[in-house]
């Protein structure tokens, strides 16, 4: 029983003090990466986007050369 507190003595001071470690070495508050994560997958998305309207052009393009040589 006591080596089972200790356990859990010691993981819970372990996450406290992790926890508080990396809000102080985080450069950026929790808005800033948040937005900057958004910005980051709006620009994926986007770009998925544009991709797949490049390619579905190119396969309209090759299916309506199919057609005419049939």
């Amino acid at each position: 029983m006591k080596r089972a507190m200790n356990f859990l003595f010691g993981f819970t001071i372990g996450a406290v003090v992790g926890a508080a470690i990396s809000l102080l070495l985080t450069p950026s508050s929790g808005d800033q990466i948040r937005d900057q994560l958004q910005t980051r997958v709006q620009t994926i998305q986007q770009d998925v986007k544009t991709a797949a309207e490049a390619r579905r052009a190119e396969l309209e393009e090759q299916l309506a050369a199919l057609r005419q040589t049939q």
